[in-house]
């Protein structure tokens, strides 16, 4: 096994190997925890900068292992949307494992915790880094298997019903993967990611299994990435740690879903492909009415994390809504905000998080004032809120433009629609969240104050989120720049529909 194939799996033990350890690590041991957390985190982040530089230059990255007779094997390929993935998931288990670190400080199983938290980047890296159906079916369910004790984590009622109500939907959607990736090696006798897809070339097979195939295969990934009616887990799960919640949002389960999708329209049928059998049209209906309808809903919700879990709903579909609209400017707005979601929503969900932790804050209608007495976390909530709603420079702004062009570009002027509804929706439920924050009067206390000194909070809680905000801010500004996001989305897009 020569450098090139062995690079990927150290990428994989880089988190692998230090949640194993941290398992059998008694609860004193903070110090060597915490090395371990980082020491794995920064490793991965080098390797996987390595990983970039090679693809970009038009390296071949490929680790290829026997899994079962009849040439089943476990690859690992690093192409241009797995890196896209991987830096994402990996950036921000960095930025996340800081913050996780201050804010489990002082509570019980952290060993258990930060092992299966690793457990769960593993996976979602094994997920961006699969490089056909089987091994990311095994990586994604093991991303199931991980995140669930991180969902019941707090061990209470309502904490443990919330798993079982996630374990219904995953596992279900993860059954429906399994028949439809079964299902497509016996019609294609193979399920390789490939440009253009692998089945673009089969011109004989029977139209309307491939298109039972793809229902199969978009229903058990849209339950993860919450299209509706697959999404009802997701609300509930927003019982778990700040940390948690952060991790399936942003970098892990509802991510993995949506790359899922990508996957299967872009490398298993082709985007072209999966147009003539007639599925994306459905699929972008499908995208559409999970954007207004999450938007709605996050209307109506008074607690936070409730609010924030609705607007993932909606926010995730951007992502599917820019594939199945069937064209190359609106499939670069769709892959970008992969990436664009996700540094807005970790932001959101870490202030969140340090509203919980310093306020007692849990409810939207107890922000009244909060900027005054924590400046810093509600001015990174800010930052993240406008991006999502769209304001220029921001992340979202440069997503909904590109999938405003890319719509108009493809005939699908409809779009235009969802995309100004959801808007004045993101708006209609950030909006009143900041004014209330900056403008309103503070109470005379706070539900549950923690002092800090002269802080407004603990350090390793506030720096994570200026940093993402920053990074929100950044992709916008400098969205032209060599390496950014949006860049890279280009560079993806280029492959698939280059003749």
């Amino acid at each position: 096994m020569n450098w090139d194939s062995s690079l990927l799996l150290l990428i994989l033990a880089t988190s692998l190997l230090p949640g194993l350890v941290i398992f059998f690590l008694p609860e004193e041991r903070v110090a060597l925890r915490t090395t371990l957390n980082m020491a794995g985190a920064v490793v991965k982040l080098v390797l996987v900068g390595v990983v970039i530089w090679g693809v970009l230059h038009g390296h071949y990255y490929e680790s290829r292992l026997p899994l079962l007779p009849g040439g089943l094997d476990l690859v690992l390929h690093a192409d241009a949307e797995s890196v896209l993935f991987v830096t994402l998931s990996t950036v921000l288990w960095l930025v996340t494992t800081v913050y996780a670190i201050g804010y489990l400080e002082g509570s019980h199983h952290r060993s258990r915790f930060f092992g299966f938290f690793s457990l769960c980047v593993t996976a979602t890296v094994g997920v961006a880094l699969a490089g056909n159906m089987i091994t990311f079916l095994l990586f994604y369910e093991l991303l199931t298997l991980s995140t669930y004790p991180l969902i019941v984590h707090r061990e209470t009622e309502e904490a443990r019903q919330a798993g079982r109500i996630y374990l219904r939907y995953t596992i279900a959607g993860g059954a429906l993967l399994l028949v439809g990736t079964v299902w497509l090696y016996d019609v294609a006798g193979a399920f390789e990611f490939t440009h253009r897809g692998v089945l673009a070339g089969l011109d004989d097979a029977d139209r309307t299994v491939l298109t039972a195939i793809f229902v199969l295969l978009i229903a058990g990934l849209g339950v993860k990435a919450a299209l509706v009616p697959l999404h009802g887990w997701l609300p509930r799960a927003m019982v778990a740690p700040a940390p948690v919640s952060a991790l399936l949002h942003a970098v892990a389960v509802v991510k993995a879903g949506a790359f899922g999708i990508v996957r299967v329209v872009d490398d298993v049928y082709g985007v072209e492909f999966a147009a003539s059998l007639g599925v994306t049209g459905p699929l972008a209906v499908v995208a559409a009415t999970t954007i207004i309808y999450g938007s709605l809903r996050a209307l109506f919700q008074d607690n936070l994390k409730r609010r924030l879990a609705y607007s993932t709903v909606s926010q995730v579909s951007y992502i599917v809504l820019g594939i199945a609209v069937v064209g190359p400017i609106a499939t670069i707005g769709g892959l970008v905000h992969l990436v664009h979601q996700g540094v807005m929503k970790i932001t959101l969900f870490f202030c969140a998080g340090n509203l919980a932790e310093t306020l007692g804050i849990h409810k939207v209608s107890d922000m009244n004032g909060v900027g005054r007495r924590m400046p810093w976390t509600m001015a990174a909530f800010t930052v993240g809120a406008l991006g999502m709603i769209g304001v220029p420079p921001l992340a979202g702004f440069i997503t909904k433009w590109y999938l405003g062009l890319g719509a108009l570009d493809a005939g699908q002027d409809w779009v235009i629609l969802v995309l100004a509804g959801s808007s004045l929706l993101n708006a209609g439920y950030f909006l009143p969240v900041l004014y209330a924050a900056w403008f309103k009067a503070p109470p005379d206390a706070w539900p549950a104050e923690r002092a800090y000194g002269r802080s407004e909070t603990a350090w390793a809680l506030l720096l994570p989120p200026v940093v993402t905000a920053l990074l929100t801010l950044a992709v916008g500004l400098l969205a032209s720049a060599p390496f950014s996001p949006l860049q890279w989305a280009r560079f993806i897009t280029t492959q698939e529909y280059a003749p």
